[in-house]
């Protein structure tokens, strides 16, 4: 037993699947862009400066610290769980107050919900235990951040995430000034294709507030890819939604991160 490692999320696990993906990350990055813009905690982001300064960075961030867990053996992981959670201690002193815990279960929420609405979008439909999977996987990660009132089954997660998107979300100042900071750092053709991006995987309430409309022309474009992503010219998703200083970036999210290489 003591020569398979100890992982926090399975090898065999959907999971692995999801976030092992380029073009799946990225989808959930735009959701997660979309959905950030609208949380009533953005000013927490804006506290440090970090979001409105290079929007894109701070995001990619979240992603890379999300890989790190999901293909790390489980005590890498749980050090980088403790260390998004020390930073976010040491904003919290910065600023004198605690960040609500509504919002750290928000941002796992976001994680758990487009993990798997990326991957319907671009692959194909998740089971209910494939989805269960998700949810067990980043409560697993809020637990050991200490977040208190996680979900304890995949029916709790869905009715608690309809609340949060019902109580959470509303249209700020934030929220005009990250779209705009969208568009600068993206360039007109790239910030379209990010809103069509959202349309495709961004819930309803999201999409009503942001009003992205509901009818992408990205959907068919979609069709076609689940039937040739093995060729070269499908994998469009990591081309073209970010600019070319993300392409080695971009690039790396198909693969196990270099750090964990000396896990396999």
């Amino acid at each position: 037993m003591s020569q398979h490692p100890d992982y926090f999320v399975a090898p065999g696990s959907v999971v692995r699947t999801i976030w092992g993906k380029a073009d799946t990350v990225l989808f959930i990055f735009a959701g997660a862009a979309a959905e950030f813009a609208l949380n009533k905690a953005v000013d927490w982001l804006y506290f440090t400066g970090r979001l409105p300064a290079d929007p894109l960075a701070r995001l990619f961030s979240t992603v890379e610290y999300a890989r790190q867990i999901v293909f790390a053996e489980r005590a890498a992981a749980e050090r980088a769980i403790d260390t998004i959670t020390a930073i976010h201690a040491a904003v919290e002193a910065k600023r004198g107050m605690a960040i609500p815990a509504w919002a750290y279960r928000d941002v796992l929420f976001m994680l758990i919900d487009y993990s798997i609405r990326a991957f319907e979008a671009l692959e194909r439909p998740m089971s209910p235990a494939e989805q269960a999977e998700v949810v067990e996987v980043f409560t697993r990660v809020g637990q050991r951040m200490g977040i208190p009132d996680l979900p304890t089954s995949h029916a709790q997660w869905l009715q608690t995430r309809q609340e949060h998107l019902a109580d959470h979300l509303e249209y700020s100042r934030f929220t005009a000034d990250l779209y705009q900071q969208y568009a600068h750092h993206l360039g007109p053709i790239r910030y379209r294709l990010l809103l069509q991006a959202q349309r495709v995987v961004a819930p309803a309430p999201v999409r009503k507030q942001l009003r992205l409309g509901r009818t992408p022309w990205l959907r068919p474009v979609l069709r076609i890819y689940r039937h040739a992503q093995h060729l070269a010219i499908s994998k469009w998703a990591r081309t073209s939604l970010l600019p070319d200083d993300y392409k080695e970036k971009i690039l790396g999210l198909d693969v196990v991160p270099p750090t964990l290489s000396g896990a396999h």
